[in-house]
């Protein structure tokens, strides 16, 4: 199927917006994506005709909202392949996940535990299991990465060892762009009993995931990386966990009794959403669902492959860039720099001619650490993007390079 392009872009108003002058290029894709109006149109409309506490009132409003969340919560379930809709959780978004699990499965974890991550790893998935080792002497053990940016899978697996207990890695690097063999990596870390969470923060938007298919034990994404609103993640977790896991926050809503000599809590997954959530945008989320499968994710996958293919190919005709991941098979990610040039510096002018890049360690220092340089440039596709973008793209690089 050939994608129309501009018919796509007609529903992103933002991208006919200028920066200094200049028609905005958006490029920072891995940090968020735009916002197609009928998630944007849905917002509005539920706040002006459908606001209601959700799982709170017998009123119409209260009902009708509840209805839409629930919706959603299907829509997503059907989206990854979930068995039910009761191990599709809703939280802020893929770091709030990843502590919902690392803070209530980790209640489990003792003194002499091992975890097993990797250094490519996003600080949310790096932060949470650090914070575990105030209460207990864990150890976290970090998988390397080979000068294409690859997981070294042989040293993956010599990690295991009587002692671990859980392992968490990227489904995708925000940062090399590496697609990572999770399946493979979860049967190894499960031929030694081992549970495994996926952050897929930077897959969902990209490649089709099935959880059953992966047979992960936790997978986490969110909705802003997806086409839409903030503020929305999901966490999905395998049933048989979720049911042994203590609440990570109390309040209302995840209880089933509340008494001064002991409370009770409700069943999956409401035992792990306390509190109003954000029902308005968890129910928009539905239709950015409804806009990727609309547009079709092998198609939005296969747009920026080619994408991905033609700018490096200009990119690297630029003297002294040096691309960070070139793995074969990477998602749309290039991160990059330019000589000895800050990378802010690069950002902060490109700005200036139009073209949104992200610039910095992107919440990644452990692998900066390991690259050997401070940040980098990095430039991130998304469907609406175009070649006439891309070119733009190299002739501003190409400009702000001259200037150094």
């Amino acid at each position: 199927m050939t994608l129309d392009i501009d018919k796509i872009r007609e529903q992103f108003p933002i991208l006919e917006r200028s920066v200094g002058n200049r028609r905005l290029v958006y490029l920072d894709n891995t940090a968020t994506s735009q916002t197609p109006s009928s998630v944007v149109d849905n917002i509005v409309s539920l706040y002006e005709h459908t606001k209601a506490n959700v799982h709170r009132g017998v009123h119409t409003l209260s009902q009708e909202a509840t209805d839409l969340q629930e919706h959603t919560r299907r829509r997503v379930r059907d989206y990854i392949n979930a068995a039910s809709e009761e191990e599709v959780i809703f939280t802020r978004g893929t770091t709030e996940a990843i502590n919902l699990v690392a803070s209530s499965y980790g209640d489990r974890f003792r003194d002499g535990d091992e975890i097993i991550l990797t250094v490519m790893e996003h600080h949310a998935n790096i932060v949470p299991w650090q914070l575990l080792q105030r209460h207990h002497d864990i150890k976290i053990k970090v998988v390397d990465i080979n000068d294409r940016g690859e997981l070294d899978l042989e040293q993956y697996r010599s990690l295991f060892n009587e002692r671990t207990v859980f392992a968490s890695f990227a489904h995708v690097s925000n940062v090399l762009g590496t697609v990572n063999p999770v399946k493979e990596m979860i049967a190894i870390a499960h031929s030694h009993g081992v549970p495994v969470l996926v952050d897929g923060a930077q897959a969902t938007p990209h490649l089709a995931v099935d959880v059953r298919d992966l047979d992960c034990d936790f997978y986490v994404f969110s909705s802003h990386k997806m086409y839409g609103p903030t503020g929305v993640g999901v966490l999905y977790g395998r049933r048989s966990l979720l049911e042994t896991m203590p609440p990570y926050q109390g309040g209302g809503e995840m209880i089933k009794h509340v008494c001064f000599s002991g409370t009770t809590f409700a069943d999956l997954p409401f035992r792990f959403e306390a509190g109003t959530p954000d029902f308005i945008d968890i129910a928009a989320f539905a239709k950015a669902l409804d806009f990727i499968e609309a547009t079709g994710i092998e198609n939005i996958r296969s747009h920026e492959e080619e994408l991905l293919a033609y700018t490096t190919a200009k990119l690297i005709e630029i003297p002294d860039v040096r691309i960070y991941g070139t793995a074969p098979g990477k998602s749309a990610v290039i991160s990059f720099n330019v000589g000895a040039v800050h990378n802010y510096d690069i950002g902060l002018l490109l700005d200036k001619l139009g073209v949104a890049v992200r610039t910095g360690h992107h919440c990644a220092q452990p692998l900066m650490e390991r690259l050997g340089i401070p940040g980098t440039v990095r430039a991130s596709f998304a469907v609406y993007n175009t070649r006439e973008e891309a070119d733009m793209f190299i002739d501003a690089l190409k400009r702000v390079a001259a200037m150094f």
